[in-house]
């Protein structure tokens, strides 16, 4: 026994042996440790996923969740994983959420925090105009979000009928229905458009406001680039409208304006 326990001791003050001993139970810890990040990773958990298309600006319920199972490695940090945070929240203004798809955080918003897409696109010192339309005057209901138009104006001065582009660029801010729901944030339902939404600086809006009390006077959307057919009508420049407008209307404070534009039947 004396010579197996020599023999013991003698491995194990081997500085050799030592370290090669170490290194096992180095590479031992190693595996068991990248073996249990690999487990939990791949561990599956269940998360919240929307059991319907949800369109955005829309209330989450109960009925529009279903749970799925998904390995956790494959759920970001921004993925929302209890219902808690989602029902009774809102789609944001641009999140459609589809049928199957996780809940992102950047796609959920308290009733609070939805912004109206037209204020949150307004440049600064901009007022937002409220434009009637329908689907003709919206060319077959093609003028989008995003999209550039020009206001054109036809008159009268006595008897000879005038026509001429009053504003130019103009970017539509939004497209509603007369229920105030956007035409195109909603892929189900067939909106048909009531109002455009667009922002112009002050004195632009002054414009359009005085032009809105002229009873001879009408105001045309145009497709940026495009033109109005106005047979037997003399063209005139900005300057000329202008000046027609300041002849025929008073001055108006902003504070007694509704920022609303009627289109002239």
């Amino acid at each position: 026994m004396n010579g197996l326990g020599f023999k013991i001791k003698k491995f194990f003050a081997n500085k050799n042996t030592i370290t090669i001993f170490g290194i096992i139970i180095i590479l031992v810890l190693l595996y068991y440790g990248y073996d249990t990040q690999v487990q939990s990773a791949v561990e599956p958990i269940s998360i919240p996923v929307a059991s319907v298309t949800i369109q955005p600006k829309t209330e989450i319920t109960e009925a529009m969740i279903t749970y799925v199972e998904v390995p956790s490695v494959s759920v970001g940090a921004n993925v929302i994983t209890t219902t808690k945070k989602i029902v009774g929240q809102y789609t944001n203004v641009n999140a459609l959420i589809p049928a199957g798809s996780m809940f992102y955080n950047e796609a959920i918003v308290t009733g609070d925090e939805l912004p109206d897409y037209a204020f949150s696109e307004l440049e600064e010192g901009q007022i937002p105009v409220y434009y009637e339309v329908d689907v003709e005057t919206t060319y077959g209901n093609s003028i989008y979000p995003g999209n550039l138009v020009d206001i054109y104006m036809k008159g009268e001065e006595g008897d000879k009928p005038f026509v001429g582009r009053l504003v130019e660029n103009v970017k539509v801010l939004t497209v509603k229905d007369s229920s105030g729901l956007s035409v195109f944030e909603n892929t189900e339902e067939d909106r048909t458009p009531a109002s455009i939404t667009f922002g112009v600086p002050q004195d632009i809006f002054m414009l359009l406001i005085k032009a809105k009390y002229l009873q001879n006077v009408e105001l045309i959307l145009v497709p940026k680039g495009g033109t109005i057919e106005s047979p037997g009508s003399v063209t005139q420049g900005l300057d000329y409208l202008i000046q027609y407008i300041s002849s025929q209307t008073v001055n108006i404070e902003p504070e007694d304006t509704e920022g609303s534009i009627e289109t002239t039947e």
